[in-house]
């Protein structure tokens, strides 16, 4: 657990797909720490998104489930505010009420659906950043930035220009 004063800025990314974008490096200056939500594409992925800030990544439907540097969720705590971060694949099509019904966590981050997506219930986030990687199903690429600081939880999404 770390102190309620410190104000954690995290980096939110799914859905790389082996691409990682070069405007991903401004949208994600400063973070503390990536959270990939699936879907990464190999190993060349996490190392170029090192050169921001330390990643974590889980595997996505896509990905070798076996991967020593992915695992299946990512359960952390900052400044007391729970975060849980999976693919969402694993309950089929994920939806925000079917995560906040699975999973504990005051934010839950998913990718998978390549849809961004933001929702505040009850006191709780769902944050899907969309899909950092190729542009498929005309959605504009994207990251997500999650902010906590004394309890206080805001999440965006920075669309990726190209």
């Amino acid at each position: 657990m770390t102190s309620g004063g410190r104000v954690h800025l995290i980096g939110l990314v799914s859905d790389t797909h082996g691409l990682v974008r070069p405007e991903l490096f401004a949208a994600l200056e400063g973070v503390e720490l990536i959270l990939h939500a699936g879907d990464v594409g190999g190993d060349d992925v996490l190392t170029e998104l090192e050169t921001i800030a330390p990643v974590q990544a889980v595997f996505g439907n896509t990905d070798p489930p076996a991967h020593p540097r992915l695992t299946e969720a990512i359960d952390r705590e900052f400044a007391g505010v729970r975060v849980h971060v999976s693919h969402g694949h694993e309950l089929g099509s994920p939806t925000p009420e079917k995560l906040l019904a699975r999973y504990e966590a005051d934010v839950i981050v998913y990718g998978h659906t390549h849809r961004q997506l933001v929702v505040q219930a009850d006191g709780r986030w769902v944050v899907n950043p969309g899909a950092a990687g190729a542009r498929r199903f005309q959605l504009k690429p994207s990251v997500g930035r999650l902010r906590i600081a004394s309890g206080t939880i805001e999440a965006e999404i920075v669309e990726l220009t190209s």
